[in-house]
Order: C-alpha cells, then sequence, then structure tokens
C-alpha cells in the first residue's frame, strides 16, 4: 500500500510549503500537492482560491502576484506559498508527484513544468473537464477524484482514460476496490487522518492512502 503525503503531511508540517514536500518526500512514494494560477500566470501551489484560510492575509490567488504569494507566511511558518517550479526542484525525482489541478486552463504550463523534471506523475482533479484538457496534449496518466461514488464511476473513469479513481476513504470497501481492479484502476483514497481510515483502506486492498499524517502511512 502506497503512501501519498497529502499537502506534504499536512497535519505535521505547513500544507503545500516546499519544506512540507521535500521532507515528506523521505517518508512516501509519492506527494500530493494542490495547483493554481497567480495573478501574474504562473502555476503556484496552494489549495483553496483564496489566501484567507492558511496566511493571515486575505485576497484571491489569482489576483495576487508569485511574488506577494512568496512574501505570505503560511500557517505561522517562514514559508510562502510556492511555485510548482520550486517545488519540483525540492522533491527528488524518485518520489512521485500527484498534482491535484484546481481549476480548468492549467494543462499546458503544467507539462511546459514538468518537462523539466524527471518525476513520475499523476495528475487528478474533480472536475473532468480538467483532465481532459490534459488528456488532449499528453499522455500523463490521470485519476479522477470524488467524495461521493458517482454513478458510473468506473465508465466515468474509462472515459476519461483515466489510470486510477481516487475515492474518499469512506467510500472503499473489499467490493469497490474489487470493482476498480477488475476495470484496470487503482485505487488511492483520501484524506485519512486517523487509525479507523488507516485500518478501512487497508481491509479494502487499497492500492494507497492519500493521508495527512506520516503515522498512518504504514504498509
Amino acid at each position: 500500500m502506497d503512501c501519498l503525503a497529502h499537502r506534504g503531511f499536512a497535519a505535521v508540517a505547513p500544507e503545500n510549503t516546499v519544506e512540507a514536500l521535500a521532507r515528506a518526500s523521505e517518508r512516501a512514494e509519492m506527494v500530493e500537492f494542490d495547483v493554481r494560477r497567480c495573478g501574474t500566470g504562473e502555476l503556484v501551489v496552494v489549495h483553496d482560491e483564496t489566501v484567507d484560510r492558511v496566511t493571515d492575509a486575505s485576497g484571491r490567488v489569482a489576483e495576487l502576484s508569485r511574488a506577494e504569494l512568496a512574501a505570505l507566511s503560511v500557517l505561522d511558518s517562514a514559508a510562502g506559498i510556492p511555485t510548482v517550479e520550486a517545488v519540483l526542484q525540492a522533491v527528488p525525482a524518485d518520489t512521485g508527484v500527484n498534482v491535484e489541478l484546481k481549476a480548468r486552463g492549467l494543462a499546458a504550463d503544467l507539462l511546459d513544468v514538468l518537462d523539466d523534471h524527471g518525476h513520475d506523475v499523476l495528475v487528478s482533479s474533480f472536475d473532468d473537464a480538467v483532465l481532459r484538457e490534459v488528456a488532449a496534449i499528453s499522455d500523463l496518466p490521470l485519476a479522477t477524484v470524488f467524495a461521493d461514488a458517482p454513478e458510473r464511476w468506473r465508465d466515468r473513469a474509462h472515459d476519461l482514460g483515466a489510470v486510477a479513481v481516487h475515492p474518499n476513504w469512506t467510500l472503499v470497501d473489499e467490493a469497490f476496490v474489487d470493482a476498480a481492479h477488475e476495470s484496470g484502476l487503482a485505487v488511492n483514497c483520501w484524506t485519512v487522518r486517523d487509525e479507523a481510515g488507516m485500518e478501512r483502506a487497508r481491509a479494502a486492498n487499497v492500492d494507497g492512502i492519500i493521508s495527512d499524517d506520516p503515522r498512518f502511512c504504514r504498509s
């Protein structure tokens, strides 16, 4: 069972920062981070549409410059909101990266950044249109993300050319995982934050867990 460090193990480090993701690579097979576009056009690593929750500032990511985002303090740390380029430079090439795209229109610029690095990449999104944008210009492996199992979830994944599904951990059981595997889909469940989630994921025989805490990344 692989471990995917959710936002760089957000329970123990300032989420989606360079330091968190680099340190998480020491414990996890793959690090997971979120990508948006900032006001000056660069791709930056941040989950929310605004900086309000993770910094003491306010404003929309799409309206703030790269420099302004870098100067912020993420969760009372000395770290600012980084670019995707900075994260990829800090994460060793032998650690995989799960890039969750949070908006449309990012695929081409993401590929440009990824071309300069040698990581194994999995691109995920809740938005099917985002995954179609990636599929239209690359052969990067894709994963569909969902909190509630949608009708025809396997057909949806195959229609998108996905190699994996990322369901909420409460959705997984042995039957779910067996159905995915019969369709050639890997299952990485999110977000595991306690023993109950880890044990459910393990009992279901998932391929990977996406966790906030390295304690729950035991194989």
